[in-house]
């Protein structure tokens, strides 16, 4: 197999005759724990993953946007010039909404070339949305000779898939491809931005199963989730006025107002809130070295997913359960919004053989077709690299 990033070099040369001005690479990422916490100001734990979106432009000089997606064999174009968000849909529209943030934010940008390919599966939990959105970001910042604090860069790749796009997805994983660092997770504070390195004890794997059920996230639950949490902070503010957001609301605090919430309101408050505390203590777990309670918060997380923010799924439950049996693997939970896609498992080096497999045979069994395994290692963020050849 074609690495993604020869494969799009070679395609660009195969289309255009010449090599690519530059080739841009953003990773993909996995989060190790706080799922959904992301948007409600909370805390998450993100590893960039060694697999990522790579693409392959050079400029153009009339304001046309011209991309092949290679894997694929798609083609699209847009004009610069009159993006508005809904105009484009698809996997284009992601390209495109960094292009109408860039701009909005004052950045002239020039038109472009390029080939897209990339080893992130999609849909699959591992945000190669994310991927495809930093790495056009950081391909046009370069081709139009300009430069951009990676944090504001994160926030204008958000902007582009709240607005432009219509998914209501948090800062995680665009954070993730920017800020990662090879052999650390990263410990990201949603609301004040701030984020905090923490290293991946080299003992442990961590070891993704695609489930192979794929879901639109703009069309599934997400958006409906996060409308949850928002009622339910609006509840919770008649009894605590100084709230902002459920990252402020403690466990007892919610158990307090228990009553005022409709029972599924607070079902999802919970998982929130309890998910905050999660992250924390997995932090400290990891930075004292102990793995067991690493791995307990692990599955304390992906139950909480199950029962209180309903965003698992047989398979993903399926998956979880075959990992748990194994001895030597600390910990499981679904990764990503859930509704399908993948689940990891933070596993001892000697064990992932017995983990991939126990996973497959039952996965097998129960739906008569194999997960993709894969491991995964913490990685650096995004990366331009000028005048590929």
């Amino acid at each position: 197999m074609i690495h993604a990033e020869a494969r799009a070099i070679h395609v660009f040369r195969e289309r255009f005759g010449e090599p690519p001005s530059l080739r841009a690479r953003a990773p993909g990422r996995v989060n190790l724990i706080g799922e959904h916490t992301d948007y409600n100001d909370g805390f998450v734990l993100p590893i960039a993953i060694d697999r990522a979106v790579w693409v392959a432009a050079r400029p153009r000089p009339d304001r046309q946007a011209y991309l092949i997606a290679a894997d694929f064999g798609e083609e699209a174009g847009f004009s610069l010039d009159g993006l508005r968000p809904g105009s484009l849909r698809g996997w284009a529209a992601y390209p495109a909404g960094v292009a109408w943030a860039l701009e909005r934010s004052g950045v002239h940008l020039p038109g472009l070339d390029a080939v897209i390919s990339g080893d992130v599966p999609i849909a699959s939990g591992l945000s190669s949305s994310a991927a495809l959105e930093v790495a056009f970001a950081v391909a046009w910042l370069t081709l139009s000779g300009r430069e951009m604090p990676r944090l504001e860069l994160a926030r204008l790749c958000q902007r582009a898939e709240n607005e432009f796009v219509g998914v209501r997805c948090g800062i995680m994983d665009q954070m993730a491809a920017l800020f990662g660092r090879r052999g650390h997770a990263l410990l990201i504070d949603c609301r004040s931005l701030e984020t905090r390195l923490i290293a991946i004890p080299e003992e442990v794997v961590v070891l993704v199963a695609d489930s192979g059920v794929r879901r639109e996230l703009a069309a599934s639950g997400y958006n409906e989730r996060r409308a949850q949490c928002e009622e339910a902070v609006r509840r919770l503010q008649r009894r605590y006025p100084g709230i902002r957001a459920l990252r402020d609301v403690s466990p007892a605090q919610l158990e307090e107002a228990r009553a005022e919430l409709p029972e599924l309101i607070y079902r999802r408050a919970r998982h929130v809130v309890t998910e905050n505390d999660r992250v924390l203590a997995a932090v400290a777990a990891l930075e004292r070295r102990d793995l067991l309670a690493f791995g307990e918060g692990l599955n304390a997380s992906h139950e909480s997913l199950r029962l209180d923010y309903e965003v698992s799924a047989p398979e993903l439950d399926t998956l979880v359960e075959a990992a748990r049996s194994v001895p030597g693997v600390y910990g499981a939970r679904l990764t990503g919004a859930g509704f399908g896609g993948s689940i990891l498992a933070v596993v001892q080096r000697e064990a992932v053989q017995a983990a991939s497999e126990a996973m497959a045979r039952l996965y097998e069994a129960r739906f008569g077709r194999r997960p993709a395994l894969f491991a995964v290692a913490p990685d650096e963020g995004a990366t331009v690299h000028l005048h590929a050849i």
